[in-house]
């Protein structure tokens, strides 16, 4: 049997970070209806709701190390890079259909797309597939993002990048060489935020933010690779040193464990994500809030979600739902988006409360339809790969 043939059975879950991946997942969905209608970040409701990418690669550092790092004498490099296409690609695929099928209901909001060519947008179809950003010519919306037909595409592609790095380089490295890169790449985190551009990649002025990463230009990526780095080394390094403190009453590891730890963290991650722009504007105090969650909070979350266990049977079915819903809600919510922010533009006169029955409507038809393509074609899928694919052996 060939090494990269050897199926490898999946490790028991943490369900509690699944449930709190959810958590994530929804307040973004929120914050994106509220974006719709904010005159800046600094008035944005729900107004760090972007921080959420920063937690999801966090975890993402956590389950990659947890899950791989003890298995690479039974698993090639191409062997993970079959899971990870296996757990993440069908949705990628998934979320770019559903941008392309809804393409037009944002029109009002952006016109451009009506002028857009069909080899132009099937070449985005095409590109969004296969995961190849792009930008300047084919921008067919009018926002320079990396995939037109579905913006949020742009963190799969630098959690593809993490991947990477990881099977390549970060695997590789013993606990205290990963500790100092983590703590270097916390570095460019505090470049951001605290406004000091030292690399010289914002000259109209310090931003005091990581806001950005979804373009193809030098700033942006600077900006993307800086959110992607410190907090995926983060959290492989826990995920690194928990084994290491396993004890027969604490089979985790971790050192935060605490009752109701489900709730208690949700409740912080979501007052983070929720929390007014500190001072008022984009500042030092803000950008400091921002520093504290991503190079501390976050992490101690993970700790504490890690360390904790659900005590009842609705807690534990709540998780697992969430878990289900996280990534399906995640990638194919933005065109119902683009589709409000076209309601917004069209109707712009139209009363309040018919503004918020269309946002209301939005967020629980993102998750109804995200439920229902993980249902339908996720799960499904991806055991139809798993038989097929990963556990198909060579004569």
């Amino acid at each position: 049997m060939a090494k990269e043939n050897i199926y490898l059975a999946s490790k028991p879950r943490y369900e509690i970070l699944d449930g709190l991946r959810g958590v994530a997942a929804m307040m973004v969905v929120v914050f994106h209806l509220f974006e719709t209608y904010s005159k800046g970040p600094a008035y944005q409701i729900i107004n760090h709701g972007y921080l959420a990418v920063d937690f999801f690669f966090v975890l993402s550092g956590f389950v990659i190390g947890y899950a791989y790092d003890d298995r690479w004498d039974k698993m090639t490099t191409w062997g993970f890079f079959k899971r990870r296409l296996t757990r993440l690609h069908p949705m990628v695929i998934i979320g770019t259909l559903v941008g392309f099928f809804l393409l037009y209901f944002g029109a009002d909001a952006f016109p451009n797309i009506l002028e857009a060519p069909l080899w132009k947008i099937l070449l985005c179809v095409l590109c969004g597939f296969l995961m190849i950003p792009t930008g300047g010519s084919m921008d067919i919306r009018g926002w320079n993002e990396e995939f037109g037909l579905n913006g949020p595409q742009w963190t799969l592609l630098l959690e593809y990048c993490g991947n990477i790095l990881y099977a390549l380089v970060f695997r590789h490295l013993p606990k205290v060489a990963l500790a100092a890169l983590c703590v270097f790449c916390a570095f460019f985190t505090l470049d951001l935020t605290l406004g000091w551009d030292v690399f010289g990649f914002f000259p109209d002025g310090p931003r005091y933010t990581v806001i950005g990463g979804w373009s193809i230009t030098g700033q942006q990526m600077y900006v993307g690779f800086t959110r992607l780095l410190y907090p995926f080394l983060c959290g492989l390094l826990i995920s690194r040193i928990l084994p290491g403190r396993m004890t027969k009453d604490n089979p985790s590891g971790s050192p935060i464990r605490i009752r109701g730890g489900f709730w208690w963290c949700a409740l912080v991650l979501a007052g983070i994500l929720a929390m007014p722009c500190i001072g008022g504007k984009s500042g030092v105090p803000d950008g400091l809030f921002q520093a504290a969650s991503i190079l501390v909070l976050f992490p101690l979350i993970v700790l504490t979600g890690a360390g904790s266990q659900t005590t009842d049977a609705f807690s534990t079915r709540f998780c697992k739902f969430l878990g289900d819903v996280s990534f399906p809600l995640y990638i194919t919510h933005y065109p119902l988006i683009y589709a409000q922010m076209s309601f917004a533009v069209k109707y712009a006169d139209a009363p309040l409360w018919q503004h918020v029955l269309v946002a209301v409507g939005v967020f629980f038809f993102s998750v109804g339809m995200a439920y229902a393509l993980f249902k339908a074609f996720d799960e499904p899928t991806r055991k139809w790969l798993t038989e097929h694919w990963l556990k198909r052996r060579r004569g």
